[in-house]
């Protein structure tokens, strides 16, 4: 047994320091970014936000309102072929080209993963997703997507330390997602005890692959605007949201009235309602670790986008960042211990 004595930092735990600017206007910042992938060599150019693969979040409508902002959707793993096949025939090229299709690990997810890219070459993404990236059984899938599928994006996750990070990347990864616990409606860390708060897994971990030409995404725990910005200041290449995508329009969660008002039902992807559903029931040898929550209804997704849009280029604003790939070069982040006035409440 060691401990380690140094303090890890959660967004909660920080602030931006502002600097000066000579930006006159939000609208000067420049959010897409442009990345050339290390294995796939394939050229991207977007925002770099990505809807996560959860299915009461990462659905086909959700795509199809992301991708009229640039913005990269996973979509769950839970559609089937046939789903695809019919929503892949009725989408133009450009709205594919911001598809990450999903998969696990096991030999199904495999010919699943095969014959869902079969059906358009524009499917370029592949995210192989699971709780656990620390298994050579993940890290040995990781080798044999790549080999069968050399040219394609591939996203690998989920670790927090950078040794992981780069075992992932000499594997076949184009990108990592880094991320163990944050997320809100994950319950890991309570039920296993095993975790690492969030802004410092991904200053760690973007620094283990900035130095293999590979990218990361932060995944979970931004509960903010300012959150989102505090990611991409850590050095997130990209930033993967769940939460703050939920109970919208374009949601797969159910919709209930309580009360004259309207709620969305929101899970973990590791909670008994997802396992219950996907599964038939939580596996005896194992715990549930995720949760059930009900949101308010949010309606369209557009106005919550449009908000985390702006207060990232707002955050750019305050320390003369003109494109969202200085931010990290320009951030200074200081240790809080208060965030926010609620002496009226949250907003």
């Amino acid at each position: 047994m060691r401990i380690e004595e140094d303090l890890k930092l959660g967004f909660s735990d920080v602030l931006f320091r502002p600097k000066r600017s000579t930006l006159n206007s939000r609208s000067q910042v420049e959010l897409n970014r442009e990345f050339v992938f290390k294995h796939s060599g394939r050229r991207w150019s977007g925002v770099p936000i990505i809807a996560a693969n959860m299915d009461t979040v990462a659905t086909f409508e959700m795509t199809c309102a992301l991708a009229k902002h640039n913005i990269l959707t996973a979509v769950h793993k839970h559609y089937s072929v046939e789903e695809w096949q019919a929503f892949v025939n009725s989408q133009t090229r450009d709205t594919l080209q911001h598809v990450i299709v999903s998969s696990g690990i096991s030999d199904a997810d495999f010919e699943k993963l095969q014959q869902i890219l079969a059906i358009s070459s524009e499917l370029n993404f592949i995210c192989i997703d699971v709780a656990n990236g620390y298994s050579e059984h993940f890290t040995a899938f990781v080798q044999r997507v790549r080999k069968q599928f050399p040219k394609h994006t591939i996203i690998a996750g989920n670790v927090v330390t950078g040794e992981m990070v780069e075992e992932l990347i000499l594997s076949g990864a184009d990108i990592v997602k880094v991320g163990i616990g944050p997320g809100s409606v994950c319950t890991t860390r309570v039920k296993t005890g095993v975790g690492y708060p969030q802004l410092s897994a991904i200053i760690e971990c973007a620094d283990a692959a900035h130095g293999l030409d590979g990218q990361i995404i932060g995944d979970g725990g931004c509960t903010c605007p300012g959150d989102v910005a505090k990611a991409f200041g850590g050095g997130a290449d990209f930033v993967m949201l769940g939460g703050m995508l939920a109970a919208h329009e374009e949601c797969g969660g159910e919709l209930v009235e309580r009360d004259g008002k309207r709620y969305m039902n929101f899970y973990g992807m590791s909670s008994s309602s997802a396992m219950g559903k996907h599964s038939g029931g939580v596996a005896k040898y194992r715990a549930a670790e995720g949760k059930t929550v009900q949101l308010p209804y949010r309606g369209p997704v557009e106005s919550t986008i449009q908000d985390i849009l702006g207060g990232v280029r707002s955050t750019c604003t305050y320390v003369g960042a003109a494109r969202l790939k200085e931010l990290t070069k320009r951030t200074t982040f200081i240790r809080v211990r208060e965030q926010e006035n609620n002496v009226y409440g949250k907003e």
